[in-house]
């Protein structure tokens, strides 16, 4: 293996000197202008893009009026294609980006990354939107250290496996998962793990984005009701803060009292409350303002 120096956003190896440099490129997981300056000028400047949903990375190019030339390369592209793109970077550069977010998170960019590399040439991030990122900022859940396990396995007996792992760890996890295994999968970690916070975001900021904050219980119920939809990303609290019981009603008011004379508005205490109290946030909120109207 070459050794890696790291100049700034560059790279130098005491191999020959390559011709390109491969961006890797975060891009908007739902709204079209979460991306940044730099992102659309490498796509901008770069001759060829490798996407893994070229007609959703073609819509994004049209709303800023890019014309670079786009190819496909995703999970079931063949060994020629990335044999291609590899070519590619000896004449030139090349950006890689996923169908939505960063790419080589829970997606096969980390193969045409690893290659690139293994070929001498430089790969440079080109940082931005994350679905894990943002479902942690709005989980209201410890973000300092945590654990992500990817898309959830497709069959129950390896999902249940997968979460028997995680029974004891005490930061929180993040996974992600599709509409039709959400409510298979919120049964199996309440089974498997016992019930503690959750957060369920689905849609994230696109139109129909919501997050849903609560206990595993709660969510249980809540989505045994309402149809699954969309892109899901999930947030659970780790073992260390599993909340056995949920609060009662009037041990929730007494907690709201003291957040308001701390100066907390309505949904901040709602937030903060969730967490302890395993409590969903929109119970908590009913709940402030049902004392209001007292």
């Amino acid at each position: 293996m070459p050794q890696v120096v790291q100049y700034g956003c560059d790279a130098r190896t005491e191999q020959e000197p390559r011709i390109g440099t491969l961006y890797v490129v975060a891009t908007p997981i739902g709204n079209l202008e979460d991306i940044t300056l730099r992102a659309l000028r490498v796509l901008r400047e770069v001759p060829l893009i490798a996407a893994e949903d070229t007609r959703r990375t073609r819509r994004l190019l049209a709303r800023h009026d890019i014309p670079t030339r786009v190819t496909s390369f995703h999970e079931h592209s063949s060994e020629s294609t990335r044999a291609a793109l590899l070519e590619q970077l000896e004449r030139g550069d090349l950006a890689l980006v996923t169908d939505a977010g960063t790419p080589a998170v829970s997606d096969p960019g980390s193969k045409l990354v690893r290659d690139a590399r293994g070929a001498g040439h430089v790969v440079v991030a080109v940082p931005g939107p994350s679905a894990v990122t943002a479902a942690l900022s709005v989980a209201g859940m410890p973000a300092d250290q945590y654990v992500f396990l990817g898309f959830l396995p497709r069959r129950a007996v390896e999902r249940r496996l997968a979460l028997e792992a995680i029974a004891d760890e005490p930061r929180t996890a993040v996974a992600f998962e599709t509409p039709h295994r959400l409510r298979a999968s919120l049964g199996d970690m309440l089974d498997v793990l016992g019930d503690r916070p959750v957060a369920v975001g689905r849609e994230l900021t696109k139109l129909h984005e919501e997050t849903y904050v609560g206990t595993l219980s709660s969510a249980v119920e809540h989505w045994s009701q309402v149809e699954p939809r969309g892109e899901f990303t999930l947030v659970l609290a780790g073992a260390s803060i599993t909340v056995s019981e949920a609060w009662s009603d009037e041990q929730v008011r007494s907690a709201l009292g003291s957040l308001r004379e701390a100066g907390f508005s309505a949904r901040e205490a709602s937030k903060q409350l969730a967490h302890q109290s395993g409590r969903a946030s929109r119970e908590i909120y009913k709940l402030w303002h049902e004392d209001d109207d007292r």
